[in-house]
């Protein structure tokens, strides 16, 4: 039968045996021996070791009433180590039972890190968890702000974690083994920056007696002054704490609107990395906003190039912003070197991307080709050539029907093309017996060879049926050549006392026609015309003038009746 104690340990009370209660306290006497030698923190070392082996035997000890017993007390000691792996003390105290070792089942915990944090001390704590640069940390939280979730995760984080008090805890969120030598190590440490912080704050009090003793030595002297002479002085005083109290408000406006700006811009830029038309990384799709132009045809994918884009203008605005912090807080820390040259790879990387696409866009469009195609038109004698133009509403549905340069985007079978209406159509006199069409063709490249590739790809149709010609109003091209300048001719070519027609669809797309009444091309439509050798003479505009003149004259012969 053993007798049994009451002990606390750490804040924790204990049912411990008399045997494990001796092997235990001549345990934390010898680690209080190995300590004597440098006082410096050795009541916190011992206060933080009793904490965590309070903290182990809470782990084994599920029942109040359970009692310590000397086999739990030697498993503790394995744990925590031998008192003379890290000083010579009472030798007669090792036993080959209590060889040291590392616990190396101990694993990381998740806690708030108070010695690094912004707020709540979470991103840092994250950080030590999966051993990553904080910084990342928070710029993941950032980027997720705009997401909505991204506060309320952190919210929930810094209410569920706890935070990292003890020294226990600090190794413990840090992946450090619990024992003796790390306990000292990290004790001894913060120790030392106290003992720095100290030294600088006493260093900066000293400083500030002696300029508080030079500024009363000075107003001393100049009492001794004539009084025109102390007026000036303090005058020129009282101007110098103005002057200096102006360039620190300036400094802090400064430091507030590089935060603004640079906050915006980043904001912005994060938005607009995932808006702009699609980022196919993650296969979303949006038709309300473009791509810069060059990203078409490029060799890169398009989801890096939106992220050069970000990283190229992100990173200097970046900069800025922890800049901003700096200026109005000091305890604002900048960058560690790792993370600054990180940054500057990420964005020579990304500038070296844009350049290489640039150049490639500017190449890509370095050329112009054509593509011709000729088609016989059979003609009866005396037949009226009519000329239409005709849209297609289901590949893009446009009221007013006309000539413009913009292209639409448009889908044909699941395949993207361009809808463009900028299609000439022109009529000249053939240097043959035949009447004729020629489609022209024009578009860009890198050089003439794929200009002129480009060009034969544009899709343009017409039909002919007798007399009749039926001119598509549009033509379609590549998506990847939304930004290259492309068009299409249509020239019709007549043997002379050929008659021509133009239909009234042809009003906006009809292009310097040689006509002999020096009609405006809006004007020919709706009209006959005959080839001549100097052009197209109408053949019934005299007679709508005689028809006006007519009407005309029959309205002023109903007024003159009225009075």
């Amino acid at each position: 039968m053993n007798k049994t104690i009451n002990i606390n340990l750490g804040g924790f009370f204990f049912h411990i045996d008399e045997v494990a209660y001796k092997k235990l306290r001549r345990y934390l006497d010898t680690i209080s021996k190995s300590l004597s030698d440098d006082p410096q923190g050795k009541n916190e070392i011992i206060a933080d070791i009793e904490a965590r082996i309070s903290e182990l035997l809470s782990e084994k000890i599920t029942d109040a009433r359970q009692v310590v017993n000397e086999g739990d007390i030697e498993e503790i000691i394995k744990i925590m180590g031998q008192p003379e792996d890290y000083a010579d003390v009472d030798e007669s105290y090792s036993e080959s039972s209590y060889s040291y070792q590392r616990n190396n089942a101990n694993s990381k915990k998740l806690y708030r890190d108070s010695d690094d944090k912004f707020l709540g001390g979470v991103c840092s704590g994250i950080g030590h968890y999966f051993n990553v640069d904080v910084i990342w940390i928070r710029l993941a939280f950032i980027i997720l702000l705009f997401s909505g979730f991204s506060p309320l995760i952190y919210i929930i984080l810094w209410v569920l974690l706890p935070e990292a008090r003890t020294t226990a805890e600090k190794l413990q969120m840090e992946g450090e083994d619990v024992n003796i030598d790390n306990i000292e190590k990290k004790i001894r440490k913060e120790f030392t920056n106290i003992s720095e912080n100290v030294k600088e704050t006493a260093n900066r009090a000293s400083d500030m007696i002696k300029d508080g003793a030079n500024e009363i030595s000075e107003k001393v002297n100049s009492s001794f002054r004539g009084k025109k002479n102390n007026g000036f002085q303090d005058f020129l005083d009282a101007l110098g704490k103005i002057i200096l109290a102006f360039f620190k408000v300036i400094g802090k406006f400064i430091g507030v609107l590089l935060i603004i700006v640079a906050a915006s811009v980043i904001i912005s830029l994060i938005i607009g990395g995932f808006s702009v038309g699609s980022i196919e990384i993650l296969n979303i799709d949006s038709d309300f906003i473009q791509y810069p132009p060059f990203f078409y045809d490029a060799t890169l994918p398009r989801w890096l190039l939106t992220l050069s884009g970000v990283a190229l203008v992100g990173i200097p605005f970046l900069i800025l912003f922890i800049l901003g912090l700096r200026i109005l807080s000091s305890s604002v820390r900048k960058l560690n070197k790792a993370t600054s040259l990180t940054l500057l790879g990420i964005w020579i990387l990304a500038l070296l991307a844009i350049v290489f696409t640039g150049i490639e866009f500017g190449s890509s469009y370095a050329n112009s080709g054509k593509s011709n195609v000729k088609e016989r038109i059979n003609l009866s004698e005396n037949d009226t050539l009519k000329i239409k133009m005709i849209n297609d509403d289901n590949i893009y549905y446009t009221h007013n029907l006309r000539r413009s340069s913009r292209k639409h985007e448009t889908e044909i079978n699941d395949v993207k093309k361009v809808y463009s209406n900028y299609v000439f159509v022109d009529v000249e006199k053939s240097n043959s017996e035949e009447a004729y069409i020629v489609v022209s063709k024009e578009s860009e490249g890198r050089n003439k060879f794929k200009a002129k590739g480009n060009a034969k790809d544009i899709e343009y149709k017409y039909t002919i049926d007798g007399n009749e010609i039926s001119l598509d109003a549009y033509y379609l091209s590549s998506y990847k050549n939304l930004w290259r300048d492309e068009e299409v001719r249509v020239t019709i070519h007549l043997p002379k006392n050929t008659n021509i027609y133009f239909d009234n669809t042809t009003k906006n797309f009809l292009y310097r026609i040689k006509n002999t009444s020096d009609l405006y091309v809006n004007d020919m439509v709706k009209h006959n015309f005959l080839m001549t050798e100097n052009g197209l003479d109408c053949t019934d505009c005299e007679e709508e003038k005689v028809i006006e003149e007519e009407l005309k004259e029959e309205k002023k012969v109903s007024i003159e009746s009225e009075f």
